[in-house]
Parts: structure tokens; C-alpha cells; sequence
């Protein structure tokens, strides 16, 4: 799939390069796991150099593609999500050796499922990603409502949740209808319909 001699990319050298770097920076954070448990490497305490641009794309949708290729491993996508890092409105790879640049169109991580969940007696609300991401939502890791301009000149209203290091993740529509159902809906002096929503002693209300 990451083979350089199969790379639309017109510059063989440049692909090598990317392909090299994207490797390496796979058996890194696979030689960083530990067991099965997902691990996200304190990526605010390195101080890699820049090390230029990469030819991978976070679609809107989710999509990841890399010279041209759209990357199917889920592992794979899994384990580059974990090294993701936003500095100055753009998104990098970030190892303790290399900061790479990527293309993101919208938010590199999307939740596709929500939960309630009791901690010390209190319900919390859980959003889970795709790449397994678990983030409770509380005022640091609060729910926001943002506008998305796509191509095609098509604005979108979309829902997210602040999740680390800069770095939001895009509610699937279906995730979204669910937090409607735990949620209320409620209408301000303006006519406008807002969600209610709680989780711990965290409250916050969204304009849907």
C-alpha cells in the first residue's frame, strides 16, 4: 500500500522519503506500546526538529490517505493518531526525533459512539472515537458546535469535542443523535433550539 515504486508521486526520491518517514514512525510508536493498551505518548515534553512535509491526508470524512492511497489498516491509522500534534493552526506527526507536517481538511479524529457512564455516583458523559479514544466530557473536554466549509462551498453546522493537544474530534451524525436523546432540547427567547446537556456538574447547551 506504501509502496514508493506504485506512488503517483512524480518524484521517486520525494516518496521514498515519505515512505521512510512514515515507517519509522510506525515501529516507533509500535516498539512505544505497551501490551494491548492504547498509549498516548506525552507529546507536549519533546522537542523534535521539523522535518518538511508529508504527503498524507485527514480527509473531512475521516479517510486517511497517503501518496495518492487511501490507508485501510485500521491499526495503522490507529497508532499515527496517537502521535498527532496541532501548533499554529497545523497538524503534525510528533516523535521525540521528528515533527512532520500533514494535511487535515477538518479534525483528524471523529466519535462514533457515546455513553453515559457513573464516576463516584455522578453520570458523566463518554465519547469514544474511532481509533479508541475515550474522552469524558468536562469543562476541558467540552462539546462546541463549529461551521465546516467544504468544496463544494456547502457549509455545515457540525458538533465537536475538544479531545488533547489542540486537537477535536468531528461527532458522527449518528453519535450526535444519541447525545440529542440523553440531552433536552429547549428553545431560547429567540425562537432558536438549544440542546441541554450535562455530565458530572458540567453543563453546557449547544445551538443545534
Amino acid at each position: 500500500m506504501l509502496n514508493p515504486n506504485n506512488s503517483p508521486n512524480p518524484t521517486k526520491e520525494v516518496a521514498i522519503a515519505d515512505d521512510k518517514n512514515l515507517m519509522g514512525i510506525a515501529q516507533y510508536l509500535k516498539d512505544a506500546q505497551t501490551g494491548h493498551k492504547r498509549s498516548i505518548p506525552p507529546l507536549d515534553q519533546f522537542n523534535p526538529k521539523h522535518c518538511g512535509t508529508m504527503d498524507l491526508k485527514v480527509k473531512a470524512n475521516g479517510e486517511w490517505w497517503h501518496e495518492g492511497q487511501l490507508i485501510k489498516r485500521q491499526a495503522l491509522i490507529d497508532l499515527f493518531s496517537t502521535v498527532l500534534w496541532k501548533e499554529e493552526g497545523k497538524f503534525y506527526l510528533k516523535t521525540p526525533v521528528e515533527q512532520i507536517e500533514i494535511q487535515v481538511e477538518d479534525e483528524p479524529l471523529l466519535v462514533n459512539q457515546v455513553d453515559q457512564v457513573a464516576i463516584d455516583g455522578k453520570n458523566y458523559l463518554q465519547l469514544t472515537t474511532t481509533n479508541q479514544d475515550i474522552v469524558i466530557v468536562d469543562e476541558a473536554h467540552a462539546i462546541f458546535m463549529r461551521d465546516y466549509s467544504a468544496d463544494d462551498g456547502q457549509v455545515e453546522h457540525r458538533p465537536y469535542v475538544h479531545v488533547r493537544f489542540g486537537i477535536n474530534a468531528l461527532i458522527q451524525r449518528s453519535a450526535f443523535f444519541h447525545l440529542i436523546e440523553m440531552g433536552q432540547l429547549l428553545e431560547n427567547a429567540q425562537g432558536d433550539t438549544i440542546l441541554s446537556l450535562q455530565s458530572g456538574d458540567f453543563y453546557l447547551q449547544l445551538g443545534t
